[in-house]
């Protein structure tokens, strides 16, 4: 099976590099090769490999920077996907698609199922949401994975930006009013290996939209205490005191959903793939 990731740098491409080993001729290709914000050469690249599955782990991320740039946003988040979708379809090659909390205003008091209608509050959200309602139109088998709170051992993510800052500073102030789970990309792209030996073994269920996240919540103030109690234990030094602040005391450009919560139980119900607790996932990834 030839499968085709969009993305080939980021914290999904890089875990999906070492998941999907033994699936098949897993190509990974970089913006280099395929820029999703170049529609010609992104179908060239796609009628080229002629791939029996495609995984996009490529986007625009930059969350704050989106505010600035949505027409870049909208490219790469929007009108990218819905070419990739457009030429699965024309492959007959299903489509992975991973999407984000950042589709949702943050105001339900309970965690978000994908029946909730999606209202996000940047232009980040609303790239993404733009690219989900792009591929469900189109109609290709798909699924869309919406995760959050992605940390890596790589890149930039609130995981290594911690770590650095609890070793440098006296005093760290952290939002404890957005609730989220925190979700290792490893975990992410583990259940992406699971979601596809279900569709080769015959066993998938539904194609569509699906949450994707780690099990448990914590706020970003509580992230950074499980962070720092890892960097103690492993004997490294962590001398900032934590302070935890509401968001209205860190503007940023964008605004941020509160409730960043999303309720996993279709993935396991249709599929019987779920993920671990946030707190076992992040110990394992600095394992």
């Amino acid at each position: 099976m030839r499968i085709l990731v969009c993305g080939r740098n980021g914290q999904v491409a890089r875990a999906l590099h070492g998941a999907l080993e033994g699936l098949g001729d897993v190509q990974l290709l970089g913006r280099e090769r395929l820029d999703l914000a170049q529609p010609a050469l992104l179908r060239e690249q796609l009628r080229t490999h002629a791939p029996d599955l495609i995984i996009n782990a490529a986007a625009y991320t930059a969350v704050d920077n989106a505010e600035n740039e949505p027409d870049l946003a909208f490219a790469i988040n929007a009108e990218g996907p819905r070419v990739l979708a457009e030429e699965a379809e024309r492959l007959g090659a299903p489509l992975i698609h991973y999407s984000t909390d950042y589709v949702f205003d943050g105001r339900k008091a309970t965690p978000y199922d994908e029946e909730d209608e999606p209202d996000p509050l940047s232009v980040y959200g609303r790239s993404k949401m733009s690219g989900e309602q792009a591929i469900r139109k189109v109609g290709a088998e798909h699924l869309i994975l919406r995760t959050s709170w992605v940390y890596s051992l790589h890149g930039r993510n609130f995981l290594l930006t911690m770590q650095r800052l609890l070793q440098e500073r006296a005093q760290l102030k952290v939002v404890d009013d957005q609730i989220g789970a925190p979700t290792w990309a490893a975990t992410i792209a583990a259940s992406t290996r699971a979601l596809i030996e279900r569709w080769q073994n015959g066993q998938a269920g539904a194609w569509g939209t699906y949450h994707l996240t780690a099990q448990g919540e914590t706020s970003w103030f509580g992230f950074a205490q499980a962070i720092g109690e890892q960097l103690e234990a492993r004997g490294l030094p962590c001398a900032a005191e934590l302070l935890p602040i509401p968001s209205s005391e860190y503007p940023t450009p964008a605004k941020r959903p509160l409730n960043s919560r999303l309720d996993c139980s279709r993935l396991a119900r249709e599929w019987q793939v779920s993920q671990p607790h946030w707190h076992d996932a992040l110990i394992d990834c600095l394992k």
